[in-house]
């Protein structure tokens, strides 16, 4: 069913009560389990049986994760085959389109960030805005598949609201106005699984997906990032100014970012803290930024005119 040939009337919610089958995938340090943990309470807070399977060995910072979450009156495995699930949620563009074919052909809901985070392999010119060896699937083209599909940009979302990080809560609101469990029920898991210093984030971007998700539903010609465009060519490529900071106090050398930085453009000084040794060599690629698992590096592009 075509995105834009969606009826005017919003898709029923999701059953709880029968059980539902829920997958959530991402890159390490975007907050895939988080999602899942919430998904295991809301299952308990329903008085059902929940069982939770995940892979995140890769999870340093940019590697695959993927969690199964199950949960009804009698679950028996945590695993959940392809074609079975109920809904999909992507933290990063390329994985939700990766395992696309786990959802449930007609009645899955699918639920993608946007944000893509491209590994550097894929990257053979890495000038701001190249083409790339990525996904080219757009959000109205994969929601074209779907039987009920939301794709939306929200780690800007999240950013806007001051934490990009935030982005796995807003996309959990998404999902939550899919679902027949109260609002009330949601932010009491958030309130239990949030740390006290980010609490009040992950309680406004869960707002903010939610709101969104209720326009979408009303009307479908929001239920996709219009913006997405993965067509460019040479000539599209902008200039771009890179501003790349390194917070020495965070550093500890782990010399993660030296290693993998497409351009080989870091290094450790004599304290063993990561510094921009060829400042011209920079792309802003951010992958860096991504991998870093201490935060400590921040990367900016700014586009020229």
């Amino acid at each position: 069913m075509s995105a834009a040939s969606h009826t005017e009337t919003a898709p029923a919610a999701l059953d709880t009560t029968r059980g539902l089958n829920v997958m959530v995938v991402g890159v390490g340090g975007q907050g895939v389990l988080m999602i899942s943990k919430a998904l295991a309470l809301i299952g308990q807070r329903q008085g059902l049986q929940v069982k939770q399977s995940e892979v995140h060995g890769m999870a340093k910072r940019g590697g695959v994760v993927f969690s199964h979450v199950r949960f009804g009156a009698e679950v028996w495995s945590p695993t959940i085959a392809r074609g079975e699930a109920d809904v999909l949620i992507a933290l990063e563009w390329a994985e939700g389109l990766r395992w696309l074919e786990f959802l449930r052909p007609q009645t899955g809901v699918f639920i993608a960030d946007t944000r893509r985070i491209v590994p550097p392999f894929a990257c053979r010119s890495r000038r701001h805005g190249a083409p790339m060896a990525y996904a080219r699937e757009t959000p109205a083209e994969v929601l074209d598949k779907v039987g009920e599909g939301y794709a939306l940009d929200a780690t800007a979302i999240a950013r806007g609201l001051g934490e990009s990080r935030a982005a796995n809560t807003v996309l959990l609101g998404v999902l939550s106005a899919s679902m027949d469990v109260s609002a009330a029920d949601w932010l009491a898991v958030l309130e239990t699984l949030a740390p006290p210093k980010s609490r009040a984030i992950n309680l406004k971007a869960f707002e903010a997906g939610r709101a969104w998700a209720d326009a979408a539903r009303g009307d479908p010609s929001l239920s996709f990032d219009a913006g997405f465009d993965t067509h460019v060519t040479q000539a599209d490529l902008p200039d771009v100014s890179v501003r790349h900071t390194i917070n020495a106090a965070w550093c500890k050398g782990c010399d993660i970012c030296v290693k993998l930085c497409p351009e080989r453009c870091l290094a450790l000084n004599e304290h063993q803290v990561a510094y921009l040794k060829a400042p011209q060599a920079c792309t802003g690629c951010h992958v860096c930024e991504w991998l870093c698992p201490d935060f400590a590096i921040d990367v900016q592009t700014t586009l020229g005119t």
